[in-house]
């Protein structure tokens, strides 16, 4: 996969998907000894879907919207990606199905196959996809102690997390360090 990018001079981009929910996650917090803090809230299921690529550079780009994203949406995320990197892509993602729809082969079929090409990961490997990495750190650093009140609110968090971590190219970089790449 990368052989080619390198003969080819492209891009790679590791893309990946994930959802944030209200809930705030369990973190430890300080409190009187033998006094549990307890956060009391409704319990929902609403949630941000979210859909990421990140380069070995340091570059993340990121979108998100209310509801689970289809096939349609992450063709608008992949005509994204071409519209902010120059030259040939090579797009590296898990085998979900919305990858492997028909609205993404007629998307390479009307001419996005000059300069995209698109590799799964074998079967479910998780710990191969750096961006696994960039949803850890946006849950469980830059998220850890938010509570938010309603989706809006959390769009708004979640977008200046994302801005607060294209700042931080070490971060990202490390994402693929920890999955064993070479930057």
């Amino acid at each position: 996969m990368e052989a080619w990018a390198d003969q080819e001079g492209a891009t790679v981009v590791w893309v990946d998907e994930s959802a944030f929910y209200l809930l705030p996650g369990v973190v430890r917090t300080y409190a009187p000894t033998g006094r549990t803090p307890i956060l009391k809230l409704p319990l929902t299921r609403d949630h941000l879907s979210a859909i990421s690529g990140i380069t070995k550079g340091g570059r993340l780009f990121l979108r998100l919207q209310d509801r689970a994203y289809r096939s349609t949406e992450v063709v608008e995320f992949l005509r994204q990606l071409l519209r902010c990197l120059r030259g040939k892509l090579l797009v590296i993602w898990d085998g979900a199905p919305i990858h492997r729809s028909q609205a993404i082969k007629d998307f390479l079929a009307q001419g996005a196959a000059k300069r995209l090409r698109l590799e799964a990961l074998p079967g479910y490997a998780p710990e191969l996809n750096p961006d696994e990495g960039i949803w850890t750190y946006l849950k469980h650093v830059e998220l850890r102690t938010v509570r938010c009140q309603d989706l809006d609110h959390l769009y708004d968090e979640l977008t200046r997390a994302a801005k607060r971590l294209r700042h931080k190219r070490r971060v990202i970089q490390g994402c693929f360090r920890q999955c064993g790449y070479a930057v």
